[in-house]
């Protein structure tokens, strides 16, 4: 274990270490985000026959599973977040629903969903560039954010040049909104 100790309540951490009080909110938050992506991949899975989008809902549920390993290595179980059972039945709704309506649907909420995590995890970054003991930390979630943005430039290329209708638009600033509401939540239960 590499740990230093940086003033008297806090240490440098590695994943498994004890986490400064200040990180486990944003953590908090990393991980119930990457369950709740887990699960919208599930609900696509679940109610999708379409060959082409079941492939692509497969590859993209393997990154988020590593991306919840690697939160959940940073994160002690007892830190997680009380409202996880609500969070794992929001993504799989965010997923299953669009799925009823097709491909498009599917990667136009795709791609809002990663917008807002791109910013997110951009939040976080920031946070951590003078936190030079957290390097590893920083390091994790950047990697985390450019598989996120490769999933939401992927899903803009795979929707095509052709804007989304009303509802799909009104849907996916739903969808924005909503993470929005749910990382304020989540950072205190």
């Amino acid at each position: 274990m590499r740990a230093q100790i940086f003033n008297a309540s806090h240490v440098v951490l590695v994943p498994g270490d004890k986490l400064p009080s200040w990180v486990f909110a944003d953590l908090r938050t990393d991980h119930a985000g990457e369950v709740g992506a887990v699960c919208i991949y599930q609900g696509v899975l679940q109610f999708s026959r379409d060959p082409e989008l079941r492939a692509f809902a497969e590859h993209h549920l393997a990154t988020e599973q590593k991306h919840l390993r690697l939160i959940s290595g940073w994160l002690p179980a007892a830190q997680y977040s009380r409202l996880l059972s609500l969070w794992r039945l929001a993504g799989f709704l965010t997923g299953a629903l669009p799925a009823l309506f097709g491909s498009k649907a599917v990667y136009a909420t795709i791609e809002a969903v990663e917008t807002f995590v791109n910013h997110h995890y951009e939040d976080q970054i920031r946070a951590l560039d003078s936190q030079h003991e957290l390097s590893d930390l920083r390091q994790t979630l950047l990697d985390c954010q450019a598989d996120e943005v490769a999933h939401r430039d992927e899903v803009a290329a795979a929707r095509g040049p052709t804007r989304p209708n009303l509802v799909l638009r009104a849907w996916c600033a739903m969808v924005g909104t909503g993470s929005k509401a749910a990382v304020s939540l989540i950072r205190h239960i």
